[in-house]
């Protein structure tokens, strides 16, 4: 391998890990352009080839809520009285998803409305409904939860796999 290839390989691999693993051909083929080399874009994909790195693919934004037209089965009962009158009248859920080295990860978390407080939280690499169940779970364990309370949500995709 001649020189010149050598150094390029060493320039492509750093601008690769300071982006995290995220960049591909077209992003450090306009690094190293900006930083005074000549070079094809098809050349830096060859050597990224070559010595087995790729970009990351981040998926894009999938909508995860329901529209706002209740359903039978799903009734609003709230009616936007954000402010219970006791603890553990009210809880709400929520789910969001955090961008790791590894990928994303997924929090759901329970809220009671009451004291603004977090009372459980589950990370899960998927977004299925049993984490839901489990933040839940964790919820009513740490509050000692025997009786009825609301629950409130967005109605994302995991509410619908429960009520379907």
């Amino acid at each position: 391998m001649n020189k010149r290839k050598e150094v390029i390989k060493t320039q492509i691999k750093q601008i690769y890990d300071d982006s995290y693993q995220n960049y591909g051909a077209p992003k450090i083929t306009q690094i190293l352009q900006q930083n005074g080399e000549t070079i094809a874009e098809k050349t830096v994909g060859n050597y990224m080839r070559e010595m087995g790195i790729k970009a990351q693919y981040v998926k894009p934004y999938t909508v995860t809520t329901i529209d706002s037209n209740f359903s039978e089965e799903l009734i609003n009962i709230l009616n936007e009285e954000f402010n219970p009158a006791e603890p553990n009248a009210v809880w709400c859920s929520d789910i969001t998803y955090i961008w790791t080295y590894q990928g994303f990860v997924y929090l759901t978390s329970i809220m009671d409305l009451y004291s603004r407080e977090i009372i459980s939280w589950v990370l899960s690499t998927t977004l299925e409904a049993k984490w839901v169940i489990e933040a839940i779970g964790k919820a009513k364990a740490s509050r000692n939860i025997n009786k009825p309370l609301v629950m409130h949500s967005d109605r994302g995709v995991q509410v619908r796999q429960e009520v379907a």
